[in-house]
Formats: structure tokens, C-alpha cells, sequence
């Protein structure tokens, strides 16, 4: 089993044509970490479903000072990852070093000099992101079987969202041992939006 499928369907009360964020937490840092818009829903009206894919597989790249970006390499658990110069410019290679924790993916910047970003993607869309990572110093990704899911607006697919939005976007839902469900939102007009799991098969 690689990945769940995930079937959301709106039957709110919504008039606003309101967006829906999906998103996850690295766990490997700090709560108030900021997140990216993993997926993001648009103009599913009443009635209406979205399915979609989360794959257990990930990817990684990271890009350079020079405005260069690496190509994506398959990313598990345990994988660390250096950033390095050789005769080509600067690569991303898989070590054969394993991470602290098992559950981790690490991006290293090994270059001499210029931070670096890294970058994980999962189901082919930008998960998460760190932004700067010094020479010498490291990125570390760790996810847990969940997502968060909520009502928004103005956010894209694959942006850094603020700590004001991510609070406000607090409803989890866990995949653990999940193959494939609905996921339904219900609410809206004076009632606040709720998600739920329907039709769930178990792995």
C-alpha cells in the first residue's frame, strides 16, 4: 500500500465559493513552523466531489543561491540527502548515511558557501518547504499519518501560508490504515463547517 485514495465531497450550506486547504505538519519541528497549501480546492460546488491521491512516497529537491533547482529524487524515511559541488555545478545526492530518527528525511548543505532551499513533495505537489539552509546546516522533514483540512480564501496550491490561517485550520483527519474514503464537509451559512470520513475501506 502507497497511497490512499481520498474522494471530498461539499454538501455544506457554503454560498461563499469558499476554498478548501489541505495541508500536514512537519513533526520533526516546531509547532508554529509555518506550512504549505498541499491542495487546494476550488469551485466544488454543493453536491459536488474532488477525488485525489496521498501517496506514502515522497520527493525531494532543493535549489541553490544561483536560482538553480535540483531534479526530484524519491524520498523515504531514514534518506538523507546532501547538497554538493562536483564538475557539474551543484547536485543533490542520496548518502549512504541514515538520518537520527527513522522517520526523518535530512537535505544536508554540504556546499561551501550560498544556502540552499529544500523542498518535499508528495503526490507530485509541494508539501513542504525550508527556505534557507546554511552551509554546513541541515533540513529535517518528518511527517505523521494526518492531514489538516479547512474553509479559506486566497490561498494557492503550493504556498507558505501564515501562523494566523494555519491556526484557524485546525480540523485533523487521520489516514492510518486507511486505503480509500470520503472525505465530506458539512455546515456553512450560520453553522460552522465540519469534515468527516464516510465509504472508509481499511487496509
Amino acid at each position: 500500500m502507497n497511497k490512499i485514495k481520498l474522494n471530498f465531497i461539499n454538501k455544506s450550506n457554503d454560498r461563499s465559493n469558499s476554498s478548501i486547504v489541505i495541508f500536514q505538519k512537519n513533526a520533526a519541528t516546531s509547532y508554529d513552523q509555518l506550512a504549505v497549501a498541499w491542495k487546494v480546492i476550488e469551485n466544488c460546488g454543493e453536491g459536488d466531489n474532488h477525488p485525489f491521491e496521498y501517496s506514502y512516497d515522497m520527493e525531494v529537491s532543493a535549489g541553490d543561491s544561483h536560482g538553480n533547482f535540483t531534479r526530484k529524487l524519491g524520498a523515504f524515511p531514514g534518506n538523507r540527502f546532501e547538497m554538493i559541488k562536483d564538475d557539474t555545478g551543484d547536485v543533490l545526492k542520496l548518502t549512504k548515511e541514515y538520518t537520527s530518527s527513522p522517520k526523518d528525511v535530512e537535505v544536508v548543505n554540504h556546499l561551501n558557501k550560498g544556502a540552499i532551499s529544500a523542498n518535499i513533495y508528495r503526490s507530485g505537489t509541494l508539501l513542504a518547504k525550508k527556505k534557507v539552509v546554511a552551509p554546513g546546516s541541515k533540513a529535517v522533514f518528518q511527517f505523521l499519518p494526518k492531514i489538516f483540512i479547512g474553509v479559506t480564501s486566497e490561498i494557492q496550491q503550493g504556498e507558505v501560508m501564515n501562523s494566523a490561517v494555519i491556526k484557524d485550520l485546525n480540523t485533523q483527519i487521520s489516514l492510518s490504515g486507511i486505503l480509500s474514503a470520503d472525505i465530506v464537509m458539512t455546515g456553512g451559512s450560520s453553522n460552522p463547517y465540519e469534515f468527516s470520513l464516510d465509504n472508509v475501506v481499511y487496509a
